[in-house]
């Protein structure tokens, strides 16, 4: 059974009118309203909510279960991840000693650092265990001291702006 009061359903009712929020959060939304049990609310069973709104009975299960054990708001709200999906491989530090590789004179025979040449480096250095030239590069390209990456991968200093 599941009693929303009076401004649990002025929300939910003024999220849906929005109708501006993910598809996910619309569709808790009406589950929540439509299982309502309290005067203003319709008392649907869940059958009949399964069929008007084609969802899945574990989805209005986990809807009702988790109204009940962690309230309004987390219903509504995206669930925080503790960690992160994959670990970061360059923290600070480590990022630091990339750039600091990456700015500093490049090996014998070659002109500038290549991403490739920099991904061998940094795990012959053991800055870190692994990690490929893709990584390298969004390491670099989101620091404002990184040099810029030509259209070959490789990389060459920022010309200074003369006025």
């Amino acid at each position: 059974m599941l009693r929303l009061s009076g401004d649990e359903r002025e929300q939910l009712e003024a999220l849906i009118r929005k109708g501006k929020s993910p598809a996910q959060r619309l569709l808790k939304a009406r589950i929540l309203l439509k299982a309502d049990v309290s005067e203003a609310g319709e008392g649907w069973s869940d059958t009949r909510i399964i069929k008007a709104f084609d969802t899945s009975v574990s989805m209005v299960y986990r809807v009702r279960k988790q109204l009940a054990e962690e309230g309004f708001e987390a219903v509504l709200s995206r669930k925080q991840r503790a960690t992160p999906a994959v670990a970061r491989i360059f923290d600070g530090e480590k990022e630091a000693k990339l750039i600091a590789l990456a700015c500093s004179k490049p090996p014998k025979g070659r002109a500038r650092w290549t991403l490739r040449l920099l991904e061998k480096k940094v795990v012959e250095l053991k800055i870190v265990d692994r990690a490929s030239d893709s990584t390298i590069g969004r390491a670099l390209k989101k620091t404002f001291s990184s040099p810029i990456a030509d259209s070959a991968g490789s990389f060459r200093r920022r010309p200074i702006a003369r006025s």
